[in-house]
């Protein structure tokens, strides 16, 4: 569950941490989630909002004085789409938007030599190499040069190795 810790500047300067856990999924947008952090700080005439903590928000969304509309888009993903943006923004960029994350990601894979043989038998080069040399290609190394070369991306977070194109 996506989740802020709001507070506000004045309070903590004034050595008190107080504030109120937002669970985002309660809010159709950044607009309404905003209205409700100012309306659960009317005890300041001019709420300066503070954003202490988070959980399940990815890299970038959000920062103690940023909270990214895209929060709501990556809360409607499954899962697994979830996951991917986080290692991507996690590993890859930031930055980058949830449409690229979904397009860079090449796939789950047991190792990166599993992806590079996988990669390697669908782009159809295995079929141009005679059968008795197959079994004496280093599809580790490949992987490694293609990672080195900044093709692609291996991240292992969840003990499985997920790929990214490198754009």
């Amino acid at each position: 569950m996506s989740r802020i810790f709001v507070s506000t500047y004045a309070k903590y300067n004034d050595g008190r941490i107080v504030g109120r856990w937002f669970n985002l999924s309660d809010y159709a947008d950044k607009d309404d989630f905003l209205s409700a952090c100012y309306d659960a700080n009317n005890d300041e005439q001019d709420p300066e909002l503070m954003y202490q903590d988070v959980e399940d928000v990815p890299e970038g969304m959000s920062s103690e004085v940023f909270v990214s509309p895209e929060i709501w888009e990556y809360m409607a993903l499954s899962e697994s789409d979830k996951e991917i943006v986080t290692l991507f923004r996690k590993y890859l960029d930031e930055t980058g938007d949830i449409p690229q994350a979904l397009e860079s990601y090449l796939g789950e894979y047991s190792s990166k030599e599993e992806w590079a043989e996988s990669y390697l038998e669908e782009s159809g080069v295995l079929d141009q190499v005679p059968e008795i040399l197959k079994y004496h290609i280093d599809f580790n190394s490949f992987a490694h040069d293609a990672q080195l070369g900044g093709e692609v991306y291996f991240t292992s977070d969840t003990g499985r190795t997920h790929v990214f194109f490198n754009r």
